[in-house]
């Protein structure tokens, strides 16, 4: 890295991993075997850190991301999409490797979409440089390089970040990362999963065995339940009309963390969340919906139709 200036501070300081998505819109998912026509494909940048932190930073807040990227035309294509976000790059790390990439096939109508991703890129606590990063308020991770996350969220409880963790499904262990976790913002089919257990109540009882603070699982257009100071809260989806559903927890997560850096309470960052992710659904991709802060008090405003 060549010197710069560093900056102080940020208001959340990502690691996770940072995908080129390729995104194919068909009429119906096809089944095992079968075929179908495309009618449209959505090129653009993925990954749940990078699509919450272009949320947050489409909601005014500052942002800076920790990832991995190969030296290629691929890699050079997402730093420059997510630095036109204002997203602080100088912290991505260049490794001599192929970028990732995420293949996907939208359903029209639903929005139903089926991904597969391919990773050439690992992140590992050597890769850190926490004496270089600027002071978080939130730290953001997604337990794709597990040591790597564990040793920034042990970096940022020193430095007096809170530590949000997003968990979509399950794929490898993260469980040992929970205990340093002040907001675990999970999707239903990870917590039902990892807990074995059949309703989401049930599923955040057993999840604060692992996690002492905050606990959120989403439900699609169920909306979303949370669990902090001994009390359950829940909030609807809003009802809109979807074109993509692809980086809808992302989007959560980029409302829910606006929220709590305004230093609203638990309904507000679950109304946030919700609407925030709504407005992504009404356009193809994970980050081209994602609102400004103008057009979510606007949506909200209008006191939107919720599901329930």
């Amino acid at each position: 890295m060549t010197q710069r200036k560093r900056r102080r501070k940020v208001d959340c300081l990502g690691l996770g991993i940072i995908p080129l998505d390729y995104l194919i819109r068909v009429h119906t998912l096809p089944p095992p075997g079968g075929k179908a026509d495309a009618h449209d494909l959505c090129i653009q940048g993925g990954g749940p850190i990078p699509n919450c932190l272009t949320g947050l930073s489409r909601l005014g807040m500052s942002a800076a991301l920790i990832s991995g990227l190969g030296d290629d035309i691929v890699g050079r294509f997402i730093r420059d999409e997510i630095a036109d976000e204002s997203i602080d790059t100088y912290f991505i790390v260049k490794k001599n490797a192929r970028s990732d990439s995420a293949y996907g096939f939208v359903e029209t109508g639903s929005g139903r979409r089926t991904i597969v991703l391919s990773r050439g890129i690992r992140i590992g606590p050597r890769d850190l440089k926490t004496s270089e990063y600027p002071v978080p308020r939130i730290v953001h991770l997604d337990g794709r390089d597990p040591d790597a996350c564990m040793r920034l969220a042990r970096w940022g409880r020193k430095v007096g970040a809170i530590i949000s963790f997003d968990v979509g499904s399950i794929r490898n262990d993260v469980s040992p990362i929970f205990p340093l976790v002040d907001h675990l913002v999970v999707s239903d089919a990870y917590a039902l999963g990892f807990t074995r257990k059949r309703t989401v109540r049930t599923a955040i009882k057993k999840l604060m065995a692992h996690c002492a603070g905050t606990i959120v699982v989403t439900e699609g257009t169920k909306g979303a339940t949370g669990y902090e100071d001994a009390r359950f809260y829940h909030h609807p989806a809003f009802k809109v009309k979807v074109a993509d559903t692809t980086g809808a927890g992302d989007s959560f997560h980029a409302g829910y963390l606006y929220a709590l850096l305004k230093g609203y309470a638990m309904p507000e960052r679950l109304r946030y969340g919700a609407a925030v992710a709504a407005l992504k659904c009404m356009k193809p991709g994970a980050r081209a919906g994602n609102p400004t802060l103008r057009q979510l008090n606007a949506f909200l405003a209008r006191n939107p139709e919720t599901y329930d």
